[in-house]
């Protein structure tokens, strides 16, 4: 089933014009504009803004009534005065548009080139439908959609051969919803609709698109039709921007419809349900009974999808048929498939150690102990029953209409993830996976794969959406952007506000690879060289939860818990054994992050953030840093620091590091203290003019005092948590003699 949406409510003009008050005003110098039917109303909105800013306009207009009879040069003639004495460049054209040559001429004549149309020209004979004469019947559409037909046709070739053209077709709600009395002007409009969105596919190639503009607006045509009310607000100078905007070189829109009226405007689509099939084999018949008994399936619009070309609903309906070979198996009605993930705890271990883990640091021994009170798969984790789904379906395979891709020509370019709840350590999960839109990019075609997760109770826990790039796939003739992408977000210009970096293991793909992802391009060298590269890559993914490690580590505790979403996008590959570098930067409760190969300095993950559920440990470092008014006991610590530092430069030479402190009360961060001993400085808060901490300590603000005066051991306190290291250990043992010198204690 099929049914015309708005897109979204719309938006209110005026915010659109404070808005282009900062930029630079759009301009149309050197182009020329054929704008019909611009004697009054819309069309002279249209040809004095064209004309206010640079554009060549031919002003058509036959002078005619609103129901096209009479003839009169008048109304061009004074639109043309208008424009002249303002400035501008203009010339009348009295041709009927069905003469769309004639029009045409007239440009090249006067100006030499054509770039823009907007067919606005319009009449009304307005009859019940049984009262339509032929004569009613082929006036309106002869003045609507034949002469819009006709005049860009003229236009065409000279647009292909100067590769550039834009051009409008004015349609109406009369097309969109019908009106009582409107069947002939109803049907012309809503067959410009249909017109513009060939156009639009035939014209993309050459840089020529077709838009569709719905206005609603106070003309000749609907003077005695509106309440005066309603009439005086629907001022055509309101419209006129919205147009010209969609003329200019600058607007990427092609194919779209956009209806405005009274400083509002929107945009409309078609859309399908989602549907379903009234047989379960193709060898099976349908009869009327089976789809009374699927109607409520059948109208359901709760699923409805946009499709952006005729080869998506093509593919779509080729996917049901092959359901129907296979008996209905294959995958649901709706291009789903469903699969069933099932993992334990050792598992949870399995992954966690992939993205490299480790025994070695307190914090993350939870990761790898099925016992420990706070066992916790990394967040990460949630991508890999989503990503299952489509491994053991051909969905990605069938995506691009008219084509099969080769999954050996795929690529991970970008991965989301959102947990709704906590992710489980072992279970039984159901996800369902989707293809959720198809993106021509010419030489490849972008696939976005949805997938959501459900508990064994059936509650949705988490949802995904991997973005993958099917080399060689595209050129199919689609969209290039979705609306349905989540998209990755720029970190902030400033320098990180703080940096983990960290070796993988030699080993790390194969540890990686046995959470399902059996790629041989990451554990077999022939088939990593014949892919271009010396040898076996690391999975995107493992770098990804490297990243969400760090991000955990630095401002959330390590408690997966507190992760809401992630986003990035993969750039380029790492090679086993290379240092990852995560570099953050923190935004309330988004963090961002970008992550790069230590070894090359190249950029790995690009456009990366996780959010997390509330305002973390790690980000009250700066809050109460910064507002704490009370001394701590431990402030002595650092003083005495200072002056270790002021009596003896030769301890800076020594250990040349930066550490940075977090003190903590009740398990919050209290204090943030820097020992800059690159600068010979201590000092409160964060590491300051472009330095980064090596080492990050974090510890109780009386276990600090206990370690100063030599009542706690560092090495037994970090053995058993009161003492928690990040980035190089071993440069915190160099410590030893600069803490324990606190002469104010």
């Amino acid at each position: 089933m099929f049914k015309l949406i708005r897109l979204e409510r719309g938006c209110r003009l005026p915010t659109i014009r404070l808005f282009k008050m900062k930029q630079q005003q759009l301009r149309f110098d050197g182009r020329v504009v054929i704008v019909t039917g611009a004697g009054a109303g819309l069309g002279r909105a249209y040809a004095l803004l064209f004309g206010s800013r640079g554009a060549s306009v031919v002003v058509n207009d036959l002078g005619g009534s609103r129901d096209g009879d009479g003839k009169s040069t008048k109304a061009a003639d004074s639109v043309v005065a208008e424009i002249r004495a303002r400035g501008g460049k203009a010339v009348p054209d009295y041709n009927s548009v069905v003469d769309g040559e004639k029009l045409v001429q007239t440009a090249l004549e006067n100006f030499g080139r054509i770039d823009v149309v907007v067919n606005n020209a319009g009449i009304l004979r307005d009859k019940s439908f049984a009262r339509i004469s032929d004569q009613d019947w082929d006036l309106v559409h002869n003045v609507h959609l034949k002469g819009a037909f006709k005049v860009t046709q003229a236009a065409w070739p000279h647009m292909k051969k100067q590769n550039y053209g834009r051009i409008i077709m004015t349609s109406s709600n009369s097309g969109l919803y019908g009106n009582f009395g409107q069947a002939n002007y109803s049907a012309a409009k809503m067959g410009l609709v249909g017109l513009a969105n060939t156009l639009a596919i035939e014209g993309r190639k050459n840089n020529i698109y077709t838009n569709v503009i719905v206005p609603t607006a106070a003309s000749r045509l609907t003077e005695d039709i509106l309440p005066p009310d309603f009439f005086a607000e629907l001022r055509p100078e309101l419209i006129a921007p919205v147009v010209v905007w969609l003329c200019h070189e600058s607007c990427e829109d092609n194919g779209a419809i956009i209806e405005s009226a009274a400083g509002w405007a929107t945009k409309c689509h078609l859309v399908r349900g989602a549907g379903t099939p009234l047989r379960v084999r193709i060898t099976d018949n349908v009869a009327p009974e089976d789809v009374q008994n699927q109607w409520n399936k059948v109208t359901d619009m709760s699923r409805a999808q946009r499709h952006e070309s005729i080869e998506e609903v093509s593919s779509t309906l080729l996917g049901i048929l092959e359901d129907m070979k296979s008996g209905g198996t294959s995958s649901s009605s709706s291009g789903e498939v469903e699969s069933v993930f099932e993992f334990r705890s050792k598992d949870s271990i399995i992954y966690n150690i992939g993205i490299g883990a480790n025994v070695q640091n307190p914090s993350e021994l939870k990761f790898l102990y099925e016992n420990h009170e706070d066992f916790a798969v990394l967040p990460s984790y949630a991508i890999i029953p989503g990503q299952m789904a489509f491994f053991e379906s051909d969905l990605v395979q069938n995506a691009v209409p008219g084509k099969s891709v080769d999954l050996s020509q795929i690529l991970h370019g970008e991965q989301y993830i959102e947990l709704l709840k906590p992710f489980p350590t072992s279970g039984v999960l159901t996800s369902t996976a989707r293809v959720s839109d198809v993106m021509d990019k010419g030489k490849g075609a972008v696939i976005l794969c949805d997938a959501e997760t459900y508990d064994e109770s059936g509650e949705k826990i988490a949802v995904s959406q991997m973005s993958v790039f099917a080399v060689g796939a595209g050129g199919f003739g689609g969209k290039r952007t979705s609306d349905k992408a989540i998209s990755t977000v720029d970190p902030p210009s400033r320098s990180p506000d703080a940096s983990i970096s960290e070796k993988t293991n030699p080993n790390q793909a194969a540890i990686y690879r046995l959470s399902g992802d059996f790629n041989p391009l990451h554990i077999d060298p022939s088939f990593a060289a014949i892919s271009g590269y010396s040898t076996p890559i690391l999975h995107g993914l493992c770098s990804l939860g490297y990243a969400v490690r760090h991000v955990l580590a630095q401002y959330a505790d390590y408690d997966p818990a507190r992760c809401k979403s992630i986003k990035t996008r993969f750039a380029k590959p790492v090679y086993p054994g290379q240092t990852l570098k995560t570099d953050m930067w923190r935004d309330g409760n988004r963090i961002f992050f970008r992550t790069s190969v230590v070894e090359n300095n190249s950029i790995v993950l690009t456009g990366g953030f996780m959010d997390l559920t509330e305002v973390t440990a790690a980000s009250k470092v700066v809050l109460k840093a910064a507002a704490a008014d009370e001394s701590l006991p431990s402030d002595a610590v650092f003083t005495g620091m200072q002056e270790r530092i002021d009596s003896d430069k030769e301890v800076c030479k020594k250990i040349n590091a930066v550490f940075v402190y977090n003190i903590t009360k009740d398990k919050n961060v209290v204090a943030t203290w820097t020992c800059d001993l690159k600068q010979g400085k201590v000092y409160k808060g964060l590491p300051v003019g472009g330095a980064k901490a090596d080492t990050t300590l974090t510890v109780d603000d009386e276990d600090m005092i206990d370690i100063a005066l030599g009542k706690l051991n560092p090495q037994t306190a970090f053995m058993k948590g009161k003492l928690k290291i990040k980035g190089n250990i071993m440069l915190a043992q160099k410590l030893k003699a600069l803490q324990t010198a606190a002469p104010k204690l």
